[in-house]
């Protein structure tokens, strides 16, 4: 059966603008991290893309190494967008970045032209795609001189592979030094990706200034904290969960009882204000200077209950402090 996305799609979603740019991000956004590798299921995956359009996503952010394996998160997508949705893709704002590891050899990683180039190719080419709407960098390269990654985000732009063009995990002082540089080449930068959550906040120490005062907007990846911030570990490690998941970037570690007491405290705030812990947590993020959540998911029901949050999106001043001292 064709799909045809729902009509009312845009009548709830709300759209931010990225920095001083004349582009609109939804408020919260899709990320293909995990869920669309080869490993995955290919229905649930389009379930998940075609149901986050119909709730308003319109954006979808890839990257080339998203898998696993490396590339199949994007040819998933190109495959959903050919069968699904290409006839609405002047509505959708498809991403991809380059930066980490994708292919063997002194080519296939970091931040030279050569690799930058290649990998938008391919990225293209399996997306069945002319242009990407967003190409980041994915990491500085420490090996690179900085104008040559740079340049070449400029070059996909004049090439038209790229209407504009995006940092992720810089730090505020390379943030600042890739905006004189873009302003010089009159690039549009218009976004940084950062990893934000209530348990990690770095981009409050400079970088939210800096994208401030470049007129560039952000959109935060890991707003839930990889699972921590939802009713998951509520009672512990369950077996199931991403944190016994050795391929995973989330640890047992790393969810020490003290953490635990944290988020059952939270758990308790986000249910006097009538949401999920990760219906508040979605929020919080959003409650400043950042212009997009950045969620995963891994079936249709978490994309549902997260854009949900948006019904609720204030804070009184007295919630903010409680999180405040929950989170010391």
């Amino acid at each position: 059966m064709t799909y045809l996305a729902d009509d009312k799609r845009y009548d709830t979603m709300k759209y931010r603008r990225l920095g001083k740019s004349g582009l609109l991000l939804p408020a919260i956004s899709l990320g293909l991290w995990h869920n669309f590798g080869d490993v995955d299921n290919y229905i649930n995956m389009k379930n998940m893309v075609t149901k986050a359009f119909d709730l308003g996503i319109t954006h979808f952010d890839l990257a080339n190494n998203y898998g696993p394996n490396p590339g199949s998160a994007e040819k998933n997508f190109g495959r959903i967008l050919k069968e699904e949705l290409m006839p609405y893709r002047d509505e959708l704002i498809i991403s991809s970045k380059a930066g980490y590891t994708m292919w063997p050899g002194p080519y296939g990683d970091h931040g030279s032209k050569k690799y930058l180039v290649s990998s938008l190719d391919q990225s293209l080419n399996r997306l069945g795609l002319d242009y990407v709407d967003i190409f980041y960098h994915h990491r500085p390269d420490p090996d690179t001189n900085l104008e040559e990654s740079l340049m070449t985000l400029d070059l996909m732009v004049r090439q038209g592979k790229a209407l504009y063009v995006g940092l992720s995990n810089y730090n505020a002082e390379q943030t600042a030094k890739a905006v004189e540089i873009f302003k010089e080449l009159r690039t549009p930068f218009v976004i940084h990706q950062p990893r934000y959550n209530m348990f990690d906040r770095w981009v409050e120490d400079g970088l939210l200034d800096v994208l401030e005062d470049a007129g560039a907007g952000s959109i935060a990846f890991v707003p839930l904290a990889q699972g921590v911030l939802t009713n998951k570990y509520l009672k512990g490690i369950p077996e199931d969960s991403r944190a016994n998941n050795p391929t995973a970037a989330l640890k047992v570690k790393d969810i020490t009882e003290e953490k635990l007491e944290k988020v059952r405290k939270l758990n308790e705030l986000a249910a006097e204000r009538g949401q999920s812990l990760a219906q508040m947590s979605i929020v919080w993020v959003l409650r400043d200077r950042v212009t997009s959540a950045l969620i995963g998911a891994s079936k249709v029901e978490q994309i549902v209950e997260n854009v949900k949050a948006l019904d609720h999106m204030e804070f009184t001043a007295e919630e903010l402090k409680r999180i405040e001292e929950i989170l010391k």
